[in-house]
């Protein structure tokens, strides 16, 4: 056994020197720590690494625009709520029924729901096209009339649009036909709500659309356009966009569904959402109307007397609605507007700053609207491509 005296002096300083003991324990806890603290800067660096990717890395961006396109004619003066449609920048049309990555120097297409058309449930077209009936920018009239409509349509129906086959008729006042995809510029304003999205949420929603069955199954009230652009957009911002029992009874309409893309875009800047003015090329109708919700359209159409004289409680319910929710602005003042030759301003992503603000937004209680879804020449025209909206 060794003899105590040669561990004296340590034992004695350990015993009167209690700062050594914290010392060592100091020690302990700052080894034990280095593993956590690198974990915390690998994971700081992978952030900043992915936030400068997205900056320098353009290709990994995408943008759409919602189009809300205003009612015109009979049947606008009858269903004032209008059609929608969305528009993508990196989504192009291999068919009008069959969706592609765009290649380079493509423009993007435009895809909506339509009626009777096919027995299709929606169609991409080409944005030129899709608004002018031209591939060509230069060749869009400034002022149109029925013959020069007439004329563009046929001409890019028989180069494009037969493959729909040919018991597909025009279209009419009561039942819908090739006409709704081609030209809408001639018949309405469009307004283009444009927003920013990423080439993986575009290639998700081509597969999807592909694999599913595309086959009609239209309904005025609750399968219609805005539906479809409902359900699209739930694929780029899950649950923001849902039907709303105030104030449209529990259908959706273009205006709602873009006053819920304009509130979503208020609280979340990265959207950059930016309003744009398509003109309606004159001569051909008259001007189009502005879009209205449903309590709207029944409040100031003669759809009122009717309705009073039959349950006047049932009006004046839908009165207070239309005064409480259904008077919501959403077009900004002087909006830019875009040409046949200014189509590329939807595919520039700008700087964090909107042009929302000059639009009359409701307060933030408003969220209660929310209640908590050919040949290979032929496939070469469909270069620059939009995806198109049914009519209503």
């Amino acid at each position: 056994m060794l003899p105590f005296s040669r561990y004296r002096t340590t034992i004695c300083s350990l015993l009167l020197y209690p700062a050594y003991w914290k010392e060592k324990e100091i020690h302990a806890r700052s080894e034990k720590a280095k593993p956590l603290m690198r974990d915390r800067y690998t994971f700081t660096l992978a952030l900043l690494i992915v936030a400068l990717l997205s900056l320098v890395c353009p290709c990994c961006r995408a943008q759409a625009a919602l189009l809300l396109e205003e009612p015109y004619g009979f049947f606008g003066a009858l269903n004032p709520t209008g059609h929608t449609a969305i528009y993508f920048e990196h989504i192009c049309a291999e068919t009008p029924v069959q969706l592609r990555p765009c290649q380079p120097g493509e423009l993007g297409a435009v895809i909506s729901r339509y009626q009777g058309i096919g027995n299709y449930d929606w169609l991409a077209i080409p944005l030129l096209p899709y608004l002018y009936s031209t591939e060509n920018p230069s060749a869009v009239p400034a002022r149109v009339d029925r013959e020069t409509v007439r004329r563009l349509r046929d001409n890019y129906h028989e180069a494009h649009l037969e493959m729909l086959g040919m018991k597909v008729p025009e279209g009419d006042f009561f039942h819908g036909g090739w006409f709704e995809l081609v030209g809408v510029a001639y018949e309405r304003r469009i307004y283009a709500f444009r927003f920013n999205t990423t080439r993986a949420q575009d290639e998700a929603f081509i597969t999807r659309m592909n694999a599913d069955e595309n086959i009609s199954h239209f309904d005025l009230l609750y399968n219609n356009c805005a539906d479809f652009t409902r359900d699209t957009l739930n694929l780029y911002f899950p649950g923001v966009f849902r039907r709303s029992v105030f104030p449209d009874a529990g259908m959706t309409t273009p205006k709602q569904i873009a006053f819920k893309l304009t509130r979503y875009a208020h609280g979340h800047p990265e959207t950059q959402l930016k309003v744009f003015e398509i003109p309606q090329v004159p001569g051909y109708r008259r001007m189009s109307r502005a879009n209205k919700s449903i309590s709207e359209s029944l409040m100031t159409t003669g759809y009122a007397i009717p309705l009073v004289a039959m349950n006047p409680y049932l009006a004046g319910g839908i009165l207070v609605d239309y005064l409480v929710r259904g008077r919501f602005h959403l077009i900004p003042k002087n909006p830019e507007k875009l040409g046949p030759t200014d189509l590329a301003a939807l595919t520039v992503t700008d700087k964090p700053a909107q042009n929302l603000e000059s639009a009359n937004m409701p307060p933030a209680d408003a969220e209660t609207m929310d209640l908590p879804d050919s040949h290979t020449n032929r496939a070469a025209a469909f270069g620059m491509k939009e995806i198109l909206t049914p009519h209503e």
